[in-house]
């Protein structure tokens, strides 16, 4: 499973591409008897569901989760929970004229010289489609971390030039889904919608930051040295395809 899991006591591995069947994944090591709000599950896939607003892709997709295994009356058993979540909007024709084209920016060079070939369609495991299956694991950790007291909050600080003002203990982060750029800053919200709107009527793109914040963590987790907590986190934030610095 080499480059497909993440985490050691508490492990998920993915698989899927973005125009196959499904994405999905495998979370090992969650203990026992935790209590799932399975609607949290499925609501954390909702605010990640492509198509859902102007600045998003336009791919159209439910993103319902069919949870498959190790769940019983509503908590976890032990054993290892998989999960499927199946493609419907792929529109794989759409990537017909990249069949002997590699796009700059993307791994589609990489993986022919790696493995001799490659899907064409959409990026294949190297899509962004792939992160679906991370925001299902994502939210029965949070619900572990939850136990724990452990918070956390993320959102969008920066698009381009434009930038809260207020550092995170100063603002409202219950307000971070009021608007569809999720910045709870309501005014630099709006100003950052603008910005991303204008550059996609150019056909260009702009960058951004996502702040993330988490409090009440215990002291001592992590290992030293190359398994440091913020190694850790900037492991699994690197590997996302867009991200380029931590």
């Amino acid at each position: 499973m080499a480059g497909n899991s993440f985490g050691n006591q508490f492990t998920l591995i993915t698989y899927g591409e973005s125009h196959g069947a499904a994405v999905g994944g495998v979370i090992d090591g969650c203990p026992a008897g935790l209590e799932i709000d399975t609607a949290m599950v499925q609501a954390e896939l909702d605010r990640r569901r492509p198509g859902q607003s102007s600045i998003t892709t336009p791919r159209t997709e439910s993103d319902t989760v069919e949870l498959l295994s190790g769940l019983f009356e509503g908590k976890t058993t032990g054993a290892p929970i998989g999960f499927i979540i199946r493609n419907s909007n792929q529109r794989s024709d759409d990537y017909n004229h990249l069949k002997d084209v590699y796009r700059p920016g993307h791994a589609d060079q990489v993986w022919d010289k790696k493995f001799g070939f490659r899907d064409h369609r959409g990026g294949g495991r190297s899509s962004a489609r792939e992160t679906a299956a991370r925001v299902v694991g994502g939210t029965f950790a949070k619900q572990l971390l939850q136990q724990a007291g452990v918070e956390i909050k993320a959102y969008v600080s920066r698009v381009k030039d434009i930038e809260v003002t207020a550092n995170y203990d100063e603002l409202d982060l219950t307000k971070i889904e009021n608007n569809i750029v999720r910045c709870p800053e309501g005014a630099t919200a709006q100003q950052m919608i603008a910005l991303i709107e204008q550059a996609k009527e150019a056909g260009d793109s702009v960058g951004g930051i996502v702040t993330c914040v988490c409090k009440n963590v215990p002291a001592g987790w992590g290992e030293p040295v190359f398994d440091r907590l913020d190694a850790m986190l900037a492991h699994a934030m690197l590997s996302i395809n867009a991200t380029k610095g931590f």
